[in-house]
């Protein structure tokens, strides 16, 4: 009798494998399960656990599979096996990548695990996000995660609530927004308006939760889709296939249903670097992460709808970096720091060998590194004479070792007149350069 019991357990444990083979569950009783995030420029980065080793994604709306960064020793850190390669294509006028493509791993994010999990090891050395993020980040995932769960996401709190879609219960709500989702290569796009040159413009745009821009646009004449006179051309941001440049500028509002944003930011990339993008014909640009964050939202893949809430966000000004300079982690710095445990003591120590005095008032530590990768022409910083490669030191008194990345751009969003000074190094020489912040629109 206990022998056919331990069948019938062992049979069932079985076929409850092969069910999940390719697809989250949640491993609690309750179905549903909240995980912190990180908000960084406008960007979600959740902890991802991939065969054992635990890493930083970001969660993006906009890609399929995920995607792990050249920067791990992947084959073995993550014992990836089973792979063949394949080619790549994203934003960015560049050509494809190159990546490993590997079966049968397991992904658990909180309490939600995948146990048959395919993903893509890209290698190119190009292709780290981390530098401009100021944060470690190992890769990327979407579509795979959001396909199984309704996906609530509170930005103003930070956090995610996975829920199996059987379980999930909508609440009333008054004050919320539903829309539908329509779906293209496993993306989900949505209809929206934009108020711009006077005009009333309907738009199909992707929901790109990876992007920290509000709003791209691609430029069509005959839809009237245009930017307006005050415009900079800029740097949009980096895909998979290399860097993106464009026009930034400003439409009159931009709607979703009865919700309404007003002055809203908005790029339009050339059209060379988003060549891959516009093979959905009807796709007029993406909504991302600085919309996205003024609501409270509730992703549901399976009933192709999206339910948006305002939350306390909603009213901020969309601002944009006056400043011209792009930034990004540069490796580390030596620095000879004052010791203020050994700061009374004023003790030296001699090796009575090779005569070498060390103070140990003072102690050799290596600090983050900042360095000058874009820098708009005509911008402030440009005019005043810094260079891309230029290593910040300070700036406005504050030693950029001391803080962090997302802290430093900040500052280039301030107000319209805001003084800027900055010590840089510049090839072993130390220069002091001053500027202005300046309103473009």
């Amino acid at each position: 009798m206990k022998k056919r019991i331990l069948v019938i357990i062992l049979f069932f444990c079985l076929y409850n494998f092969s069910f999940s083979q390719g697809k989250f569950i949640i491993q609690n009783n309750k179905q549903s399960d909240k995980i912190k995030f990180k908000l960084i420029n406008n960007i979600i980065v959740i902890p991802v656990e991939i065969n054992g080793v635990t890493l930083s994604f970001l969660l993006d709306t906009g890609v399929s599979k995920p995607i792990i960064f050249n920067f791990l020793n992947v084959s073995d850190t993550l014992k990836i096996k089973n792979t063949e390669t394949i080619s790549l294509r994203g934003l960015g006028e560049g050509e494809s990548v190159d990546a490993l493509k590997s079966k049968r791993n397991i992904i658990k994010i909180g309490d939600a695990i995948n146990l048959n999990q395919d993903l893509y090891a890209v290698y190119d050395v190009n292709l780290n996000f981390a530098p401009r993020l100021g944060f470690p980040v190992h890769g990327i995932i979407g579509y795979d995660l959001f396909k199984d769960f309704v996906v609530e996401i509170n930005y103003s709190n930070k956090f995610l609530r996975l829920t199996q879609p059987k379980k999930y219960t909508y609440k009333k709500c008054k004050k919320c927004e539903r829309l539908n989702l329509e779906f293209y290569n496993s993306k989900p796009y949505i209809n929206a308006e934009v108020w711009t040159n006077k005009r009333i413009i309907p738009v199909k745009l992707l929901i790109d939760s990876g992007g920290s821009d509000a709003l791209w646009l691609f430029e069509d004449d005959s839809l009237g889709i245009k930017s307006s006179d005050k415009y900079f051309y800029d740097f949009l941001g980096h895909g998979l296939s290399g860097s993106v440049y464009g026009k930034r500028s400003k439409v009159e509002n931009f709607a979703l249903k009865n919700f309404v944003l007003d002055n809203v930011n908005v790029s339009y990339p050339d059209s060379t670097f988003i060549s891959y993008a516009r093979k959905h014909k009807n796709r007029n640009g993406s909504l991302s992460g600085n919309i996205l964050k003024r609501f409270n939202v509730i992703f549901d893949y399976q009933r192709a709808i999206i339910t948006l809430k305002k939350n306390n966000l909603f009213n901020d000004e969309f601002n944009y970096n006056k400043s011209g300079i792009e930034l990004a982690h540069d490796g580390m710095r030596i620095l000879r720091e004052l010791n203020k445990s050994n700061i009374k003591q004023n003790s030296t120590t001699q090796s009575s060998n090779n005569n070498i005095i060390l103070d140990n008032q003072y102690q050799i530590s290596l600090k983050p590194a900042y360095a000058i990768v874009e820098l708009r022409k005509d911008s402030p910083a440009e005019q005043a004479g810094l260079k891309i490669g230029d290593i910040l030191i300070s700036i406005n008194g504050k030693q950029t070792y001391q803080l962090r990345l997302n802290q430093i751009i900040q500052m280039f969003y301030d107000d319209d007149g805001k003084k800027i000074r900055m010590r840089v190094d510049r090839g072993g020489d130390a220069l002091i350069f001053n500027f202005k912040l300046k309103k473009l629109f």
